[in-house]
């Protein structure tokens, strides 16, 4: 018998928004996103919070009810929101995973339901990931509440969480049906939070942009001293600059080895864990790129004055582009604490190329 040969697309399409205090009753935008996608009377919402989000923003529950009992007509809140731990704890430990999944079943969370998730990037993997296994995909909603996750991980398809000690070990490419970036999140942020998504913008940048890398050079000093309207430009810019890539790179769900966008990552992925994750995810991108940066130098691929400009550029920001770790391990016959390792687990996860 002859082979039977299928071939189908599915397009994809979400928007990422940009505004402040989303849940003053006055912003429709929250509203209207909904009322969009909303195609039944009987779809509901849980939302899941990241506990530091919570934590700074104290009335941020009641105003997430306010505003459903100010706008009749949306998804039912159908529960309290579930409160998580942010950063690298909550993909670490698969407890997580099944608390959210035992909500989606608790109530009744279907496909034409919605998971909405409040945090930073750590937070939106996992609750993406979560609901892109719950009935094979319910539909999600990222509100990102750092730098980092409003310019890069939370506008993106991937969700994941760590597994076997390894960084996204276990994930899925399932888009959101829209992102809420709400400036308003950011003015809690530490200073280190502020910072650290500054360093992707810096990594896309490099990658595809040298009029924004200049801007970036030229208002260093404004956004190391926290300036919020240069800090909109650099989230906006650099979201729309990722999500180009997806759009128009050729492969936005990684089916190949070409990932311009990790530039900086392979180091980066294993310093977070070397570490125990006391290094922020921008953090160690930037001592990854440093790396990068000074190997392709040596290598006379790029010029020792292009190198200094960009290593310049982290400090006047704050960084520090060296930690002990990148030392630990080096000449030790087993190198699985040690960055080299990193470079085998991305070879690993590409495809060994």
């Amino acid at each position: 018998m002859e082979a039977i040969k299928q071939e189908f697309s599915v397009a994809y399409q979400y928007s990422v928004f940009f505004t402040e205090h989303l849940f003053d009753t006055n912003n429709k935008l929250l509203h209207n996103v909904l009322k969009e996608l909303t195609s039944t009377s009987s779809s509901k919402i849980l939302f899941v919070i990241d506990e530091g989000a919570a934590r700074h923003h104290p009335d941020l529950i009641g105003k997430i009810r306010g505003y459903f009992e100010s706008h009749p007509g949306l998804p039912a809140l159908c529960a309290e929101p579930l409160l998580i731990p942010g950063g690298e704890q909550c993909k670490n430990d698969e407890t997580y995973t099944r608390q959210i999944l035992e909500a989606v079943n608790q109530y009744g969370i279907d496909r034409h339901s919605f998971v909405a998730a409040i945090g930073g990037g750590a937070v939106l993997d996992l609750v993406g990931y979560a609901a892109a296994i719950a009935h094979r995909g319910v539909r999600h909603i990222r509100i990102p509440t750092t730098v980092l996750s409003q310019n890069d991980s939370g506008v993106g398809v991937k969700n994941g969480i760590n597994y076997f000690g390894k960084k996204n070990f276990l994930g899925t490419f399932v888009p959101p049906v829209a992102v809420l970036n709400d400036f308003e999140f950011l003015r809690t942020l530490h200073i280190r939070d502020w910072r650290s998504g500054i360093a992707e913008a810096i990594k896309v940048a490099l990658i595809k942009d040298e009029p924004f890398f200049r801007y970036i050079e030229s208002n260093a000093a404004s956004l190391a001293a926290r300036d919020m309207s240069g800090m909109k430009e650099i989230i906006y810019h650099c979201a729309k600059l990722h999500l180009d890539h997806i759009r128009g790179g050729g492969d936005p769900f990684e089916k190949g080895s070409s990932r311009p966008l990790d530039f900086g990552h392979w180091s980066a992925h294993k310093l977070e864990q070397m570490s125990d994750y006391r290094l922020r995810h921008g953090e160690a991108v930037v001592i990854g790129m440093a790396l990068d940066v000074t190997y392709s130098t040596l290598k006379g691929m790029l010029s020792q004055e292009d190198a200094a400009r960009v290593l310049s550029l982290f400090l006047r920001l704050g960084f520090r582009f060296y930690d002990p770790l990148l030392m630990l391990n080096l000449d030790a016959e087993n190198r699985s604490r040690s960055v080299l390792a990193g470079l085998h687990e991305f070879r690993e996860h590409l495809g060994d190329s």
